[in-house]
């Protein structure tokens, strides 16, 4: 092979190398100058461990086991380390980069490949376009990616700036955008956040003032403030600690939003919901309960267990399951009440109430009430009553030319 040699256990001083420089095991490179460094305009080959106590710079880095060094590192093609760890205490620049074990830059990192089979730390920035870490992956700076693939762990100390995360185990960011993630752990940002697409098999948690697409999440999302999505699907909890904006809600378990949430689509929720001010929705199916200061549905609010308001529920169809209880007004184009439930105030053009239903008030176009049914207050309604046998009325109803019976927002 053309070229300087540096034999093995040696240490050398070199300055400008042209062509190759082969460098033997344990071997020590200095470099010339104030700021010693070390320049190669061809291959630099490491047949084992070797240190350079300087900068680098050459065209490609081939190395077997570990090689550090103590300055930065400039490769204008490709660094190829078989079995090793690759060191540099400065900045390090590359086209391609594949280490058999880990990489840890103390300062900024820019590559456009970067394959390690351990883990890659970065104390600084990163910029690449694709990143490939069989372990963890580390960036305490920023990080500009447009793919990263990790099968262990990512943790991003600064802004993220990544079209798509792809990890196995858990993510942290601080804040920023990101394109599409899918995460089979965790993952986190402890600063708002934009992002195209949100896929998590366990958790997920968001500064406030995070917007962006859709979020799917097999266990539990917490948002701390406000969030504006797309759709959300999560299989547990989710929580919000300010208020939510954005198409379908789709919960397994329950729901907790302290200011409003305002959805285009539907809300869907096993469990139950709980919404401290108020709820405007599209659709609403809740399987437990719901509670909100108001409710506020374009179409159909079906609740299988209760409902508590302070201002009220009005949607255009409202249906409670059996034995549910409301506590709040019901105000809609069309109410069915599941038998042995329990209501306060209904107001609607047509009205059916299910066996042994008991109730308050009743204002309605159109009535129907089934045997055992009670109604407290007062019964008005503008054109039918039909009330079965055993019907219990606290007053006898009365039939009246007009009612208030719009929705009202």
């Amino acid at each position: 092979m053309t070229g300087n040699v540096v034999p093995p256990k040696s240490t050398v001083t070199l300055d400008v190398v042209e062509g190759n420089l082969e460098v033997g095991r344990r071997a020590i490179v200095k470099g010339e100058g104030v700021t010693p460094k070390v320049t190669v305009s061809g291959t630099v080959y490491s047949e084992g461990d070797c240190d350079f106590e300087c900068s680098l710079s050459a065209e490609n880095l081939d190395g077997e086991d570990d090689i550090t060094i103590k300055g930065d590192l400039e490769i204008k093609n490709r660094v190829s380390i078989d079995d090793g760890r690759l060191h540099v205490s400065g900045n390090m620049t590359a086209k391609r980069v594949d280490v058999g074990r880990s990489i840890t830059v103390e300062k900024n990192f820019n590559a456009e490949e970067v394959d390690v089979g351990g883990r890659l730390k970065v104390e600084g920035d990163t910029t690449a376009k694709k990143i490939d870490v069989g372990g963890a992956f580390e960036s305490k700076g920023m990080a500009k990616v447009e793919r990263i693939d990790v099968g262990g762990s990512v943790r991003i100390g600064a802004k993220a700036d990544i079209e798509n995360i792809d990890v196995g185990g858990a993510v942290e960011v601080n804040g920023g955008r990101v394109g599409r993630v899918d995460v089979g752990g965790s993952f986190a940002s402890r600063e708002p956040l934009e992002f195209e697409k949100i896929d998590v098999g366990g958790a997920v948690k968001l500064a406030g003032d995070s917007k962006g697409g859709d979020i799917a999440v097999g266990g539990h999302c917490k948002v701390e403030g406000d969030l504006k999505f797309g759709e959300i699907d999560v299989g547990g909890l989710i929580y919000i600690s300010g208020s939510a904006e954005g198409g379908d809600l789709d919960v397994g378990g329950k729901v907790q939003v302290r200011g409003n949430l305002k959805l285009s689509g539907k809300l869907y929720v096993g469990g139950t919901a709980e919404i401290n001010e108020a709820l405007f929705a599209e659709d609403v199916d809740v399987g437990g309960r719901l509670y909100a200061r108001k409710a506020i549905v374009n179409s159909e609010a079906s609740v299988g267990g209760a409902i508590e308001t302070s201002e009220g529920i009005n949607a255009s169809y409202i249906s409670i399951g059996r034995r549910g209880k409301v506590k709040g007004p019901i105000r809609a184009n069309e109410v069915v009440i599941g038998k042995k439930a329990r209501v306060e105030d209904v107001t609607a053009k047509i009205i059916t109430f299910e066996r042994e239903v008991k109730a308050r008030n009743v204002y309605g176009k159109r009535v129907r009430l089934e045997s055992g049914c009670h109604v407290s207050g007062e019964v008005q309604y503008t054109e039918s009553l039909d009330a079965e046998r055993g019907v219990q009325f606290s007053k006898t109803p009365k039939q009246v030319e007009k009612l208030d019976l719009d929705l009202q927002s």
